[in-house]
């Protein structure tokens, strides 16, 4: 390949590879990770229950009748986010241009490493080689020429397979290919093409570029330039979060404020602690809320100035809920957003209140206390509740 070398490398059932390593006698045998009770989601599936009709985010209510036989394995993260950090550290020594796009996937450019490391093939090869001897799991691996094309690239490959779109070939791949398939077209926008009677990534090449322009905007003219396998967008070496966020779903319908509340304040602990964590404060707080019938309603309010607490964040969050109060419906999810990031230094401004400068204090040394103790737990007294 003379032009540009991507990878998109995508991990199998990740989730489970990594838990099946410490249970071998699951290995080949339906699992999903979850927690089994209440109205938990599938967080992954392994593939023979993805032949049933089972996927990610699927509530387990649903999820286990299509395969009562499925042994369910409560999530690890830590044990996920350990395999995912010795992954990419290990694309950092093929190429510094690496784009983490989550725990479980990544683009690599390795055009300026094909004189070093032979061709794409060769370091995709090396790539899977090395998931497989040095860790135990698989990874299935795209390679085109951009990021879009490598990205379906490496879903046609799954699963454990390398797929190579050739640059003359990229067309002639993606037109089949229907149009839901593609980056960026969700539900809504493929019902709005269908009505155009587009059903082909093919059609969509060929439709006139005014017309979907009408009908979906700016993001037609994208849809059309991607659909003919132009995509010029960079390996982002750093991808900033614009939010950081927590949700929560209720075993049962809640109607009690103080039960909200209390819950709007463990989330908001927790986007604090992530906050601080990624080295970031926040300009802007939100709140959302599922009601029983799955209608939803959000909220945000701007900050007077960026923060990486807690408490603030909790304030925030409250004060929003408090507003929506009393409440149309019964409550299944809550959750608790913080956004407008930046990078804490550039907001760093010291309260004259002894007690807010305490307060973070105190919430720092948690941090610290729990990143040295990972099995402890440090949280507010507020949080405590009284046995019976």
């Amino acid at each position: 390949m003379t032009e540009r070398a991507i990878l998109h490398v995508d991990m199998d059932a990740f989730f489970v590879s990594v838990e099946l390593r410490d249970r071998p006698d699951l290995v080949g045998k339906p699992v999903i990770v979850g927690h089994p009770s209440g109205r938990s989601v599938v967080l992954s599936a392994s593939y023979d229950c993805r032949a049933r009709g089972i996927h990610s985010a699927m509530p387990m209510s649903q999820a286990i009748p299509l395969m009562p036989e499925a042994t369910v394995i409560e999530p690890s993260h830590h044990k996920y986010s350990e395999a995912s950090a010795q992954i990419m550290a290990y694309f950092h020594t093929l190429t510094p241009l690496v784009e983490q796009v989550s725990v479980d996937e990544a683009f690599l450019d390795v055009t300026g490493s094909m004189r070093m490391l032979g061709g794409p093939v060769q370091i995709a090869q090396k790539i899977r080689e090395y998931i497989r001897a040095e860790m135990g799991l698989t990874a299935s691996v795209g390679i085109a020429r951009n990021k879009f094309v490598a990205k379906l690239a490496s879903t046609y490959a799954k699963p454990d397979g390398l797929a190579v779109i050739a640059p003359e070939r990229t067309e002639e791949f993606l037109h089949e290919l229907p149009v839901s398939k593609m980056w960026g077209v969700g539900k809504r926008t493929a019902d709005q093409l269908h009505a155009l009677g587009i059903e082909t990534v093919g059609q969509l090449a060929t439709e006139p570029e005014a017309r979907l322009i009408s009908r979906l905007g700016e993001h037609g003219r994208a849809l059309r330039l991607l659909s003919r396998g132009i995509d010029n967008r960079p390996v982002e070496v750093s991808r900033d979060e614009k939010s950081i966020s927590s949700e929560h779903t209720f075993a049962v319908d809640i109607t009690e404020p103080q039960v909200l509340e209390g819950e709007l304040l463990r989330l908001s602990h927790r986007v604090g602690q992530r906050l601080r964590q990624h080295g970031k404060s926040a300009n802007g707080v939100g709140i959302k809320i599922k009601y029983k019938d799955f209608s939803g309603i959000t909220r945000s309010k701007a900050l007077a100035a960026a923060t990486d607490s807690s408490t603030k964040i909790s304030e925030s969050a409250l004060a929003l809920l408090r507003k929506l109060t009393p409440l149309a419906q019964p409550v299944r999810l809550i959750g608790v957003r913080a956004e407008r990031l930046q990078d804490y230094e550039l907001g760093l401004q010291f309260s004259l209140d002894p007690r807010e400068e305490k307060a973070r204090e105190a919430e720092r040394i948690a941090d610290q206390i729990g990143q040295k103790f990972p099995q402890s737990i440090v949280t507010p007294a507020r949080f405590l509740r009284p046995k019976e």
